[in-house]
This record gives structure tokens, sequence and C-alpha cells, in this order.
């Protein structure tokens, strides 16, 4: 394992991207500014933009862009929103959904520790506008942990998103140092395992940023907890620093490495796998969703939904 001193050089080749281009690219970008969308891909200058909205994904950020939180590996701002939101948001959402022509969609927000519901009603609303206007789209919610609050994970489910993903971003021993100290490896774990519990037909999903420190062993632990409660997808990505306010990177993970760790995590039974150093959370969320799904039904070809 490497130290942050010996990170400080340029970062290695294979972290290298090409600026996006694609007409799909620039017509999706045009469309929302046009109806003043937030996406992730955007605000976090997401390497796999153009990939992710040329195939027919988008990840849209819901509820503003001030979080609750101050985790230290986001560059989402923290802040206290006072309770504001955009009643006409779920509305506008599916307005742009339904022109942008998407067949997969991921929706995410800040953490609104400052609303009764921690933002849970508003993503169900959302989900619903969205399942009126474009009954075949496929839909996954990124959610944060609303304080492991069963009662705001059901409030979601119950609107019937296809896949139910929440990060568990690091192993056990780094979360205090990485996450906000509201948030919690074990709290993350039940979040996961209630949304199991309480609708099982509905996939799980979670993404390990590596680079952070980890060691093997621990990442196995995380991959052995996460299947515990039954979690069918995992996503792995290189940790890239945002600012210099924000953690060091102590190593740049080898594309070989990140193969690794995508054969093992399919070895213990991980139905879909998506690892390397550029994959985000929502990484072709939607392709991969598919595989996923193709590959548990094993319905010949054929999607059983």
């Amino acid at each position: 394992m490497s130290h942050s001193s010996s990170v400080n050089k340029m970062k290695p080749s294979w972290l290298k991207v090409p600026l996006p281009t694609g007409k799909e690219y620039f017509r999706i970008r045009r469309l929302l500014k046009s109806l003043d969308l937030v996406t992730v891909c955007q605000e976090a200058h997401c390497p796999n933009m153009a990939e992710c909205w040329g195939g027919g994904t988008a990840t849209i950020m819901l509820m503003g862009d001030v979080c609750t939180r101050g985790c230290r590996f986001c560059n989402v701002k923290t802040g206290n929103p006072k309770g504001s939101l955009d009643q006409d948001e779920p509305i506008k959402v599916a307005k742009a959904i339904s022109k942008m022509g998407l067949e997969y969609v991921v929706l995410t927000s800040v953490d609104r520790d400052d609303l009764p519901d921690e933002g849970a009603g508003h993503f169900a609303k959302t989900i619903r506008h969205l399942k009126n206007r474009v009954p075949d789209l496929l839909i996954e919610v990124l959610t944060p942990d609303f304080k492991g609050r069963r009662d705001c994970v059901k409030i979601i489910l119950s609107a019937g998103p296809d896949v139910f993903a929440h990060n568990v971003e690091t192993v056990e021993r780094l979360t205090p140092r990485v996450r906000d100290p509201r948030a919690g490896y074990r709290q993350s774990l039940n979040v996961l395992e209630m949304s199991k519990e309480e609708f099982p037909r509905v996939y799980t999903k979670s993404s390990i940023m590596l680079g952070l420190g980890e060691t093997d062993e621990e990442v196995k632990n995380t991959l052995k907890d996460l299947r515990s409660v039954d979690c069918d997808v995992v996503t792995f990505g290189q940790y890239l620093r945002p600012r210099k306010r924000h953690l060091p990177v102590e190593e740049y993970v080898t594309p070989e490495k990140f193969n690794e760790w995508k054969e093992y995590a399919l070895q213990i039974g991980f139905l879909y796998v998506a690892s390397g150093p550029l994959v985000r959370s929502s990484y072709r969320a939607g392709e991969l969703f598919m595989k996923a799904l193709l590959r548990k039904e094993g319905s010949n070809g054929k999607i059983i939904r």
C-alpha cells in the first residue's frame, strides 16, 4: 500500500480521459440547461458523462446542491438549506426525462437532515411522476442513509423504483475519517438490509472507493458484509481528491487490481460488478442493471419485470 507522499506525482495514464463529445451528449446538455436541472454527472465533472448519456443513462440530483453533511471525500457544498424545497421539482424532472428519451435514470440527492422525512417523500413523488410520464423507464434511486430510518426507506420503495442503491463508500475502519460523523458503516449496511426486508424483489446496489488507505483484507470483509445483507450489485472506483481541503489520495489502484476485485466480487455472489479507476457509482447504470437482471432471471434474453 502506497502512502500519500508517493502519489503527489502526476496521475497515471489510465486516469486521463478525453473531453466529452457526441451528438447525444450535446443534445442532453442543452436540454438540461434549458430546464434548469442539476445532474451529478455535471456537478462532479464525471469522466463518463458522454458514455452514459450516449447510452441512455443520466443521474439527476434532487433537493438542491447544499448538503447537511460534510463528508471528507465529497465536493458538494455543506450548509443548512433550512427546509427549503422546490415542490415543483418532481414534475420538472419527469418532464425533462420524457424529453431526453432516456431508458434509465438514477435519482440521487444531497443529505437533507433538515427535513422531517429526510427528503424521502420528495424522492417518492419524483418516482411516481416519472412512472406516469415514462412507464417503461427503469429507475434507480441512490439515497442518503436517512439516519437509518426504516419508515423513510419504505416511503421510497413503495413508489416502485427498480433499484435501491446506497453507498458504503469505504471500509469500516476508514468510515469515521472519510464520512460525516452522522453516517456509519453499520447504519449503511442496515439501510440496504431494510430495503431487502421490505421489498425483496427490488435490486440493491452499493459502491466502494479505493485508494483511501484500505487493505485487501478490509475490502474483502466489506464485500462479504454487503453480501450478508443480500446486496446484488457493487461498483468500485478510484478515489480522486476534489480539492486540497479533501482527503489525500493514498494510492492509485491499477486497472489490473480493479479487475481482480471484479472477479472476487462475482465469485462471492454479486450479480453484477462494475470495477475500474474511472467507474462512479452510477456508471452506465442502465446497461449494468439490464445485465444483472438477465443473469438473475435466466430468461433466455427476455427481461421479466
